[in-house]
């Protein structure tokens, strides 16, 4: 009995973040609903890009800002160069008669230390953020802005897509925003998202809190904004592009780093995990980042159970069966790499193991008492 409550708990606590609590919410929102009173609004805006070594991007990331459909005289743009060793400032500051400005750093201190550096600097009411590599569409901008005339609303993200969905990485990534861009969808029916898509996002000067350099700028700033009152929302129609990973080794070592210092934004944000205090943002926090970051222990968990419970009955030596198939599924798929003959769902389960498998190292390092600071740019 005890083990195979250990096995059905387990599988409830894989399921619960990644299914379950998706559906809750969506139900909650069916009874519960807080539109965003979206309104054209003409605040003055700055565009922060945090750049390392981007010469290959950034010079069609600054045009594609200075594109938008945005009024120009509205509209600052300051790119943040950590310390770059290639042409990435000399291109950015081909581009100062356009009045882009280039700040660097003269070591390298990681995107959190440049941004509070650039803030410091920066003269919009409303700022947004955008990775070197992401493409926004013209109206992303007006888009974003619109949000800010709910007085309510303290940060907005949009929807990330990708360019190029190629390749098992890329295939898996797809699918993940895909999914992620769903959940934030029902989460801001009701009230606030707690994640966001770090490329194409805003918050209200006001609200900004510089953020220790060693966490994630995109996830402790939205909840820095819930902990003051205001909302963190989703705007589908605020829309980028990115190039995807198209292999899966460098998605695992970016999920690693950004699993990592999310970790350590937790802590840094750990009232909201109180829910006494934020009953709607702890709700969320450890539904949707706690259980899934610590999904693989009961992965684990899971398939031990299952091992031993297959060897008193045919009904869990078939589920056995199932659970070895995925993994095997997943692991074949993994060790086949970007065979172009793969049915693109494989990259679903390889996915997920990969997610996991990050996830374990994530925690291992963190009760090590590891950091990250500083990133390289995507890799394909």
């Amino acid at each position: 009995m005890i083990l195979q409550i250990v096995f059905w708990g387990s599988l409830l606590m894989v399921a619960y973040p990644l299914i379950l609590y998706p559906l809750l919410v969506a139900l909650i929102g069916l009874v519960i609903t807080r539109p965003v009173r979206r309104a054209p609004l003409r605040a003055r805006v700055t565009v922060l890009i945090p750049a390392f070594n981007e010469e290959a991007v950034i010079e069609a990331t600054i045009r594609n800002k200075l594109e938008q459909d945005y009024s120009r005289e509205l509209l600052e743009i300051i790119v943040v160069s950590d310390a770059s060793s290639d042409r990435t400032d000399e291109i950015v500051g081909s581009f100062a008669a356009q009045g882009v400005r280039l700040l660097r750093n003269a070591d390298r201190a990681g995107k959190a230390e440049g941004l509070n550096r650039a803030v410091r600097e920066a003269g919009g009411e409303i700022l947004i953020f955008s990775d070197a590599n992401s493409m926004f569409a013209p109206d992303a901008i007006s888009r974003l802005v619109e949000n800010f005339a709910d007085p309510q609303v303290g940060y907005v993200t949009g929807s990330l897509g990708f360019l190029s969905a190629d390749g098992l990485a890329g295939g898996g990534v797809d699918a993940y925003i895909r999914y992620e861009n769903l959940v934030r969808r029902v989460e801001t029916r009701v009230h606030s998202i707690i994640g966001v898509n770090g490329g194409v996002d805003a918050i209200r000067r006001s609200l900004y809190r510089d953020v220790p350099r060693d966490q994630i700028t995109d996830f402790v700033l939205p909840l820095s904004v819930l902990m003051r009152g205001s909302r963190v929302v989703f705007d589908c129609r605020a829309q980028a592009r990115e190039e995807a990973n198209r292999d899966l080794a460098p998605e695992f070592s970016m999920r690693v780093r950004v699993a990592l210092r999310a970790m350590r934004g937790l802590c840094h944000v750990s009232d909201l995990l109180k829910p006494w205090r934020y009953p709607w943002s702890s709700f969320c926090i450890w539904s949707h980042k706690v259980l899934r970051y610590g999904a693989y222990l009961f992965m684990v968990a899971a398939l031990a159970s299952n091992v031993v419970l297959a060897f008193r009955g045919h009904f869990y030596l078939v589920l056995l069966a199932l659970h070895l198939m995925f993994y095997a599924i997943a692991l074949g798929t993994i060790a086949l790499g970007s065979a172009s003959w793969l049915p693109r769902i494989l990259a679903v389960p390889a996915y997920l193991v990969t997610s996991n498998a990050a996830f374990a190292v994530a925690s291992v390092r963190f009760l090590r008492g590891e950091s990250m600071a500083t990133w390289r740019p995507r890799a394909g």
